[in-house]
């Protein structure tokens, strides 16, 4: 069929002996819409073979079925868990996910951002890049609804207009530290994670916190730096041993890095959770299946994911004001990583 054949709204509501009005609410599921009508006007599109063409509807109408999703490291697993919870809370809804990955830079994240800002998406969801500035991120989105996950952006203002969701960092970290100074160690590292991360400052005060509480101090050459991903991990765990006094154990920024650490313990002829103690944060899917199975803190990252996308959601759908944070709190798993010093 040609372009001047097509099929309009118009025809169906000619056929339907209804307003286009009508018909336009059917198009759009709306709840207005007797049953028998929708089964009517549906009928006839069929019969007609009818087309709905949403991109031109959503210009129309300044709307979309898409939302926009940045992660700042796709290949961590974490963030792969949270994404497909994500998409399944949106598909539920009959939206579809714009995906996109800063690695970590935030100038390659304000390209993401301005490239899925073409397709006028009906909200945003940014895991940001380290040392994401709050007034580039409010540049790029303008009144787009935006929920931020898990870090804070620099220079953000206590009135933001945007959603935050995060997790318990503090707690979790002060949880796993305790837990390692009730299995009698005193000499317990934190490894990993940039020291200029939100994320990674909450859960270092955690990790302080615990000690404190136990009369133990924290050394500073014990405060180990890393990217958080396994290989980088890997690498820098001998600088754990270069001091005259060597910790027992490590909290461990995330998952990645815990993994990361234990290969590296063995690289040095030592036996993680027999010779050295380990924590993780996250608990991805990996982490009870590693050797040995890795003692961390409960995120359920795809529950996160759906959570995340069922906020926006409500900003668009209902048009909520912006919430006050949402912090999840975090539970310890032990396993055989975490045991009492040799």
């Amino acid at each position: 069929m040609s372009a001047r054949q097509r099929v309009t709204v118009e025809d169906i509501a000619r056929a339907c002996g209804l307003s286009r009005a009508t018909v336009s609410l059917v198009l759009r599921s709306s709840p207005l819409v007797h049953p028998a009508t929708r089964q009517r006007v549906e009928a006839e599109m069929k019969r007609q073979g009818y087309v709905y063409n949403r991109a031109a509807a959503n210009l129309r109408r300044r709307v979309s079925n898409s939302v926009a999703l940045v992660i700042n490291d796709l290949s961590n697993p974490f963030f792969a868990e949270f994404a497909t919870g994500v998409d399944e809370a949106l598909g539920g809804k009959d939206y579809v996910t714009l995906l996109g990955c800063s690695n970590e830079s935030p100038q390659r994240q304000l390209q993401v951002l301005n490239s899925l800002m073409e397709h006028h998406p009906a909200a945003i969801i940014l895991s940001p890049a380290e040392n994401t500035d709050a007034r580039d991120i409010d540049r790029v989105v303008g009144g787009t609804p935006l929920l931020v996950f898990n870090r804070m952006l620099d220079h953000d203002s206590d009135g933001a207009d945007h959603d935050f969701l995060g997790l318990d960092n503090r707690g979790g970290a002060m949880q796993a530290t305790a837990h390692l100074i009730e299995r009698g160690h005193r000499d317990i590292a934190f490894f990993g994670g940039h020291a200029n991360s939100s994320s990674c400052q909450e859960r270092r005060q955690g990790y302080h916190d615990a000690l404190k509480k136990a009369g133990l101090r924290a050394r500073n050459e014990w405060l180990i730096e890393s990217a958080p991903t396994r290989v980088d991990a890997c690498a820098r765990s001998e600088t754990l041993f270069a001091g005259k006094t060597k910790p027992t154990a490590a909290v461990c920024y995330n998952d990645a890095v815990a993994l990361g650490l234990m290969l590296g313990l063995a690289h040095h002829g030592l036996r993680p959770g027999i010779d050295f103690a380990v924590t993780g944060f996250d608990d991805i899917p990996e982490a009870a299946m590693s050797m040995p199975e890795l003692t961390t803190l409960s995120t359920d990252p795809r529950a996160r994911g759906r959570q995340a996308a069922q906020l926006v959601l409500q900003r668009v759908e209902q048009a909520t004001p912006v919430s006050p944070a949402n912090i999840v709190p975090v539970r310890l798993v032990e396993r055989a990583s975490s045991s009492a010093p040799a």
